[in-house]
């Protein structure tokens, strides 16, 4: 039907005249309630979005003679994350001297990354980044 006659019919129903395809010859219109239409799509995207969860990324800092018990309540922590579905950055920071003995925190980072295999993976391996050793972890997918 002519555009002019989809308008008439539209406007006697007190509804909008919506183009769904107009690149297409004849142009493809459909007649319906624009307003409520956008209603319900906002609706939807709003339940969408609260349903999403968003991944947060948490920083465990340790240091290169850390002792057995602060490891122990860092890796404790790091658990805490990947159970809530977190990553988490850890980090060594190096000061002075320390710089010379890098090895001990590649071996502390294995360390920490093997305390928490069974729950994470490694997303990048430790590397050195100046004076910061970085490492990412991700927790393992649920099954």
């Amino acid at each position: 039907m002519s555009s002019a006659d989809a308008l008439r019919i539209a406007e006697e129903k007190n509804l909008d005249l919506v183009k769904i395809a107009p690149q297409a010859t004849p142009p493809v219109c459909k007649i319906m309630d624009y307003n409520k239409y956008r209603f319900e799509q906002q609706k939807r995207e709003k339940e969408a979005r609260k349903k999403q969860h968003t991944v947060e990324v948490k920083e465990i800092k340790l240091s290169l003679n850390i002792d057995t018990h602060d490891f122990n309540t860092k890796l404790k922590n790091a658990q805490k994350f990947f159970a809530h579905g977190d990553k988490v950055k850890v980090s060594i920071r190096f000061r002075g001297r320390e710089m010379g003995h890098s090895e001990y925190g590649y071996d502390t980072m294995k360390r920490f990354a093997d305390a928490c295999a069974e729950v994470a993976n490694i997303e990048r391996p430790a590397k050195l980044e100046g004076r910061q050793m970085l490492m990412f972890m991700a927790p393992k997918p649920t099954k």
